[in-house]
């Protein structure tokens, strides 16, 4: 039986592996990539790699073995076609007949487009009769603090939120949860929805960055529309911005704001509050 993650070397991806190794030996592990240069490392710690591609069905074939636990890292080619690519997966593991297979979905609540792909990959992995987890991950703190350079280069935190309140968590939890699943026992056919311990608001996020960095940072809501504006002036892809403009519409209505305490749960431990992420992301 082996453990195996999607995605390896992905954000998410990673941290799941480097999580994994605390808790089983390597060789139980195989770390599933497009480029095996990239995780040169992991294979160097014992991890078996299988090279596999989520465009390319035939590099699938025969990597899952019966019993096997998969993690399922959702794709980011969002012009390709998600929910077939995961089908790839979906299908190569019951052939194979894994034990569980886990997928990294989105909270139930969310209505956005960005939600689509994650529930057509729900209903698939549902049909495919294969035991299942679902992880249906809230938003991580990176997606902001990752951008924390602009947020202080202008003085500003601009969102398309209003006042909505969100629970995200650091990747780190997420990947805890993830690795709880696929180590622990009794998660089959269960759902998980999950988000940080505590919602903030952009208000407080900015307010938060001022506190810590001593600069006055202001919070500028603007319309969905001017959001999308802004983010195809600096480049960001025109569907991909609409997509984001309407996830914060979706912040606005609450759909982000998670209170069922499932990832704490799951990763043993409190989830990593924003001010921490924060003071990580600027000493950085």
């Amino acid at each position: 039986m082996s453990i195996v993650v999607t995605g390896a070397t992905g954000h998410l991806g990673r941290l799941v592996v480097e999580q994994l190794l605390e808790k089983v030996p390597a060789g139980q592990v195989t770390a599933v990539v497009r480029d095996e240069s990239r995780a040169a490392d992991l294979a160097a710690r014992g991890v078996r790699l299988a090279v596999a591609d989520y465009n390319a069905p035939e590099t699938f074939d025969g990597l899952f073995s019966a019993g096997d636990k998969v993690l399922l890292i959702s794709g980011n080619e969002f012009a390709k076609g998600r929910v077939q690519q995961h089908k790839v997966v979906i299908e190569a593991a019951r052939a194979a007949g894994v034990a569980l297979l886990a997928y990294t979905s989105a909270p139930a609540s969310l209505t956005a487009s960005l939600a689509d792909d994650h529930r057509g990959t729900e209903e698939a992995l549902l049909a495919s009769g294969l035991p299942y987890a679902l992880l249906r991950n809230g938003w991580y703190h990176e997606n902001y603090t990752e951008q924390l350079g602009t947020v202080l280069e202008h003085g500003a935190v601009v969102a398309a939120a209003g006042e909505g309140r969100l629970s995200s968590a650091a990747r780190a939890d997420y990947a805890a949860a993830a690795v709880a699943v696929l180590t622990g026992e009794g998660h089959e056919n269960k759902t998980y929805e999950l988000g940080g311990d505590e919602a903030w608001s952009f208000a407080e996020y900015a307010a938060e960055i001022s506190r810590q960095t001593g600069k006055e940072i202001r919070y500028t809501p603007v319309s969905t529309e001017q959001y999308a504006a802004i983010l195809t002036g600096a480049g960001v892809p025109g569907p991909f911005a609409e997509m984001l403009a309407n996830v914060d519409a979706a912040i606005a209505e609450g759909e982000l704001e998670v209170t069922t305490g499932d990832l704490s749960r799951l990763a043993g431990r409190p989830t990593t509050p924003l001010a921490d992420a924060i003071a990580v992301a600027l000493k950085g």
